[in-house]
């Protein structure tokens, strides 16, 4: 029996041992304004900046946020290295990188990763209703790329940070009817 849920080419059945334990703990992209854009992951996403590291020499900050519901945020330690241990050990948290100076340069971004050269392409939120969400973020001014009834997968949506990152948003339970 296959150790997968799926079949595909190059797809391994046996990985090696040391993997066993493995999380898989971030993302990261590179932010020109932590202002802007950390107002936008916590105020419009909900998320929760549970860890700031700064690096004064090297002149970078590093935000690292995620998901919590409140009694989920209950658990998460006080301490500055119990908060750090949880940081990295924890899956899907989102890093955002300020190298300090570029938010005062009005010609500095980053590549989103859909132009030309395309690479990265999007991260994605599960949310409650998808239509509602839009609605809301429409009404903040929030860029988008594809609407929820734009093109021919219906119920999924599009959207952009303040850096121009990519955000698909959809309903996880009605998923299995868009794909």
């Amino acid at each position: 029996m296959s150790r997968h849920f799926e079949q595909a080419e190059g797809l391994c059945e046996s990985p090696d041992s040391e993997t066993e334990g493995y999380v898989f703990n971030q993302t990261m992209m590179r932010i020109k304004d932590p202002k802007r854009t950390l107002d936008f992951y916590t105020r419009l996403l909900g998320m929760r900046l549970i860890r700031k590291l700064d690096f004064p020499e090297m002149k970078f900050s590093l935000y690292f946020l995620g998901m919590a519901t409140e009694e989920q945020a209950k658990q998460i330690p006080r301490d500055v290295a119990g908060r750090t241990r949880y940081t990295f050990g924890q899956p899907a948290m989102l890093e955002l990188t300020h190298n300090w100076g570029t938010e005062d340069d009005p010609d500095f971004s980053y590549h989103n990763g859909n132009d030309q050269p395309q690479g990265f392409g999007h991260i994605g939120f599960d949310v409650p209703d998808v239509y509602r969400t839009c609605e809301r973020l429409e009404k903040e001014g929030v860029e988008f790329v594809k609407k929820p009834d734009g093109g021919k997968m219906k119920g999924i949506a599009f959207i952009k940070d303040p850096d121009g990152y990519w955000i698909e948003l959809f309903q996880s339970r009605k998923m299995a009817e868009t794909v």
